[in-house]
């Protein structure tokens, strides 16, 4: 079968194999050969890259789409102010058309940076977060935000149990498995949901076959808040209802002692790790510690108003910076340990290893052409490692998902990228002006 694409020769990172001048092709979608030579015969479409770097699209783990309009409102202030007084009056205002806005501007900002893939861990209004996730063309686990109990809530926002898993029923039942998407149960916080709302996502998560997705032990407060009102701490109580397994995504665990840590890897449950807003407003997981026990950790942005930049390249390069420094060591995290975090772990821990994460055949074609001659990255000894220690937008090239470009010699392919901004430039005003939150 003559392949429909064929890139190279390049220097080709599938990241659970060695690095190697050569090839990559792609058929129906499908990565159909990696090699040093090509196959024989002609490509229908062939992209010549001598001096170019290939590598697995980036998976984001944690990716507040519907924030996006958002972005500053979170800038200097407390969790619980952040959440109360910012986060949660800012997603009440928002309409239908301006999360979808909202989610095709922030899946613009991710294919700039590389990523096809990422897990939201739930907005309002998933109809609109699907809408622009499909119209950029990229793959997401969209969620809707669940919760049915806790203080501070709005009054608009205020659902019952049963109401919060029958909505949640709905939006599977309609987006599970359509095209590029696919549907996530979603726990806010152990502050915002009962332990009936917990044991009954998570079994819905696991006849689904999909990944549920939670915050998790995001600051000290809040496990005081589940001793006090659980009996243990959240990561022991969400082992004690059975929820900790590879189908939970713990997002953040920030604030998990020794004996958590050896749960977490024990139950196989994986976390995201968001190095930018953890250090803004929760703190510094101990990530080397979880990778020495044995936990999948994965990489993600969180939302615009906590971290503002939307990058996984950032990401890759604070990660493994804070580590280094909270250790005290310059060997913790080495650059091949990050990248396969924001790869083919990323794509582990959102329950899809055979599909994206990494360059090998049968794996659905979702890659990234970086160009290499830019200041920051020109003068790397090791490219490979460079891919987290220098990597900025600036070198993403072209990016290509299941078999389609979605990046193409720096161009957004489906949308009229700065029609899109202008457009969300004034609804973010206008969010903020419903929401009360004039800046």
């Amino acid at each position: 079968m003559i392949p429909d694409l064929r890139i190279g020769p390049a220097l080709v990172v599938p990241v659970t194999a060695p690095p190697l001048r050569g090839y990559v092709e792609v058929t129906a979608g499908a990565i159909s050969h990696v090699g040093a030579a090509p196959t024989a015969g002609r490509a229908v479409e062939t992209v010549e890259a001598r001096d170019r770097i290939v590598i697995p699209a980036l998976v984001n783990t944690h990716c507040h789409t519907s924030q996006q309009l958002g972005r500053g409102l979170g800038d200097d202030v407390g969790l619980l102010t952040w959440l109360h007084d910012r986060i949660w009056p800012y997603e009440l205002a928002l309409e239908e058309s301006d999360a979808e806005l909202s989610a095709l501007v922030c899946a613009i900002e991710q294919i700039r940076n590389g990523c096809t893939l990422l897990a939201d861990p739930g907005g309002r209004h998933v109809d609109g977060m699907a809408r622009g996730i499909a119209a950029a063309g990229i793959r997401a686990l969209l969620g809707r935000s669940a919760m049915d109990s806790g203080d501070g809530r709005p009054d608009g926002d205020r659902e019952t149990t049963a109401e919060v898993l029958d909505a949640q029923d709905e939006l599977a039942d309609r987006w599970h498995g359509v095209g590029l998407l696919r549907f996530s149960y979603t726990l806010r916080t152990i502050f915002n949901c009962t332990d009936e709302l917990v044991t009954a996502t998570m079994e819905r998560a696991r006849a689904l076959g999909t990944v549920a997705q939670m915050h998790v032990a995001e600051v000290p407060e809040e496990n005081s808040h589940a001793v006090a009102t659980r009996g243990a701490t959240t990561v022991r109580h969400l082992d004690r209802l059975g929820a900790l397994g590879p189908d939970l995504l713990a997002v953040h665990a920030t604030w998990v002692d020794d004996e958590e840590i050896a749960l977490l890897a024990e139950r196989g449950c994986p976390v995201s790790h968001n190095a930018a807003s953890n250090l803004k407003i929760l703190g510094s997981p101990r990530v080397a510690d979880m990778l020495d026990a044995g936990v999948l950790v994965g990489l993600g942005t969180d939302g615009a108003p906590s971290n503002n930049r939307m990058s996984m390249i950032d990401e890759m390069w604070l990660a493994a910076i804070v580590q280094k420094g909270l250790r005290r060591d310059p060997t913790v995290l080495p650059a091949d340990a990050v990248f396969r975090m924001a790869t083919a772990d990323g794509a582990a821990a959102l329950g899809m290893a055979d599909v994206v994460g990494a360059i090998e055949v049968g794996r659905r074609a979702d890659l990234v052409v970086l160009d290499p001659f830019t200041p920051n990255f020109a003068t790397a000894a090791d490219p490979v490692a460079a891919l987290v220690t220098a990597l900025k937008s600036e070198n993403v090239e072209s990016v290509l998902c299941d078999g389609e470009w979605v990046l193409r010699d720096r161009c957004i392919t489906r949308v009229d990228e700065a029609a899109v901004l202008a457009e969300a430039a004034g609804r973010a005003a206008a969010v903020r002006r419903r929401a009360g939150l004039l800046t």
